[in-house]
């Protein structure tokens, strides 16, 4: 899974709940299990790894320095309405993020597939704690995604009552799916009626 996928995958685990305010889907520890293993390529055996409470609390306060580094992303623009009131500093957010990078080395391994050319990969030191590498996984693919080029695509929804963030793929684009789109027309056409 790309580093950008699965970055917002894990941003997009607070979302609108479909009734006017916010839902967290890691608000228990089956909720980071499920999540985990619905996303088999951030850890190896992710089939059968089953989150407890500090791996969920970890999961969460790196959950925040990431969307904390998005808002910071998203400037000048507004940050995700979910986010606006309880932002990290940018600079705790950093910290936090490098930190969990920092739970598992990485270190190089020749891959040379027969009738291949040899490449050098880079991959976790084998043996760290399955919360470990996930934590460190999640932070190495934000941190990837945030000095990369699609960094620049970020954008927070602004549909009345979304709170995602999205990579605006077409320069049109101002919402992270059309049922956004539809109900911010609908909100303005409203909105304009009211007025008139």
């Amino acid at each position: 899974m790309p580093d950008a996928d699965l970055v917002l995958d894990l941003a997009l685990t607070i979302r609108h709940d479909g009734h006017g305010g916010v839902a967290d889907d890691l608000a228990a520890p089956e909720g980071l299990t499920a999540w985990v293993r619905a996303h088999p390529a951030v850890l190896p055996g992710a089939a059968r790894f089953t989150a407890d409470a500090d791996t969920l609390s970890a999961v969460r306060d790196l959950r925040a320095a990431v969307r904390a580094l998005f808002a910071r992303a998203v400037r000048p623009g507004d940050p995700s309405p979910a986010d606006a009131a309880r932002l990290l500093p940018d600079q705790e957010a950093i910290d936090r993020l490098n930190a969990a990078a920092a739970l598992v080395p990485v270190v190089p391994r020749l891959n040379w597939p027969k009738g291949a050319e040899p490449a050098a990969e880079h991959a976790p030191a084998p043996g760290g704690p399955p919360a470990e590498e996930l934590i460190a996984a999640l932070a190495r693919a934000a941190i990837t995604f945030l000095t990369g080029p699609d960094r620049t695509k970020l954008r927070a929804c602004h549909a009345p009552r979304c709170v995602r963030y999205f990579l605006k793929e077409h320069p049109r684009q101002e919402w992270c799916k059309p049922s956004c789109g539809n109900r911010a027309r609908v909100a303005r056409h409203h909105e304009r009626h009211r007025a008139g």
